[in-house]
């Protein structure tokens, strides 16, 4: 969809902000550029629509060189959205939304319309919001405001120049979780520059890990560049601590899970503990007659049924969740162990222990380039 051929950016006083810098990126991909402050990864997207003209070299969207294109035009077919949203502050929410629209002819109540669709789409309500002018917003607002403005044309194409850069952390987090929302839901090829590197790996299909001159030290997957990095400079880049940033990016699995007793809301309480004894636990999890979810009950119950002694089960991740995820509900609850759950089905609990096994297997994986049930994890006996 995106093609860099052999890019260069040099300024009239021979500085290279970017040298002979290929770069490909797949339709529906959403490619992050990471690195250090001036290392020209903002000039890199900056020159896909042409806010900064190349020096030199090729670049194609969808096969079409681009450097020979309308400007103008060509910054019409992308999403363009840079931190605190770029909103203008003399329109409304609804005006701002509608300026791509507006400059193409759309007909105004079909922007409108347009506008209202894309504000719910990212958690806002128009009937609420859309009257309102941007200094009467929260900083997370506007950045969801900034995102519906560059989506409302439809482009195939969306430019992020550290979108939720200017937000404290919890609503960086909130955005980022509605963004990738988004984006299964839209599939956009885009473009998303970030100086924050857990941000990059979060985010990305794949990430562009730039060096200072404009270079790209390695460009892929975020697991691959945290579990195999390709040169020193990419290991100092990632961290010491780059085991711990890939649990963001390690899915739980099916096969990372363990089994406890089960019993049924209607089960006696003495069947429970006839039940615990035989397989030598303490607690049970408890199902309803549909295999769903309902809590978790243990040995210091004895009369009634299971429904009457059961308690609601606090720690629990969806299945395919990450590692990081099940990990922080481990320490929110103080939890030896979690749920796992497909919707309301029980899958089965991970463990401090699994958990450890499973990022082991990731890297394992990675580093030996072979499936993740190939991996043979060495133990320590005793």
């Amino acid at each position: 969809m995106i093609r860099l051929d052999r890019v260069t950016k040099r300024y009239p006083d021979g500085t290279e902000a970017v040298a002979e810098l290929s770069l490909e990126v797949e339709r529906g991909e959403l490619v992050t550029l990471v690195g250090p402050s001036g290392c020209g990864k903002t000039t890199t997207m900056k020159m896909v629509n042409r806010l900064i003209e190349p020096t030199s070299g090729q670049i194609f969207l969808d096969g079409e060189d681009i450097t020979k294109a309308d400007p103008v035009k060509l910054r019409r077919r992308m999403g363009y959205v840079i931190q605190s949203g770029g909103l203008f502050p003399h329109r409304t929410v609804i005006e701002n939304t509608v300026t791509v629209p507006s400059l193409l002819g759309w007909e105004r109540r079909k922007s409108r319309a347009r506008a209202a669709e894309l504000l719910e789409m990212v958690g806002l309500d128009p009937a609420k919001l859309g009257d309102r002018y941007p200094h009467q917003l929260s900083g997370g607002q506007r950045q969801r405001v900034g995102v519906a403005r560059a989506l409302a044309a439809d482009p195939p194409v969306l430019l992020m120049d550290e979108p939720f850069g200017a937000v404290d952390p919890v609503v960086r987090e909130r955005l980022q979780t509605e963004f990738l929302r988004l984006q299964r839901e839209l599939k956009k090829t885009i473009l998303f520059v970030t100086h924050d590197i857990e941000e990059a790996v979060r985010l990305g299909d794949r990430m562009a890990v730039f060096s200072m001159g404009g270079h790209i030290e390695q460009y892929d997957t975020p697991s691959s560049v945290l579990g195999a990095p390709s040169t020193d400079y990419v290991a100092d880049f990632v961290g010491a601590d780059r085991g711990l940033k890939r649990l963001s990016v390690t899915e739980i699995t099916p096969e990372d899970l363990e089994h406890p007793p089960v019993v049924r809301l209607d089960d006696p309480m003495s069947h429970a503990l006839a039940r615990l004894r035989t397989q030598g636990s303490r607690w049970a999890v408890v199902l309803d007659d549909d295999g769903n979810l309902h809590g978790w009950v243990d040995d210091r119950e004895s009369d009634g049924k299971v429904r009457d002694r059961a308690r609601r089960m606090e720690a629990w991740v969806p299945v395919h969740a990450s590692l990081k995820q099940a990990f922080g509900e481990m320490l929110q609850h103080d939890a030896g162990w979690i749920a796992v759950v497909d919707g309301d089905r029980f899958l089965g609990v991970l463990t401090p222990a699994r958990l450890h096994e499973a990022l082991r297997r990731s890297i394992g994986a990675e580093e030996s380039g072979v499936p993740l049930e190939e991996v043979v994890l060495d133990t320590i006996e005793g």
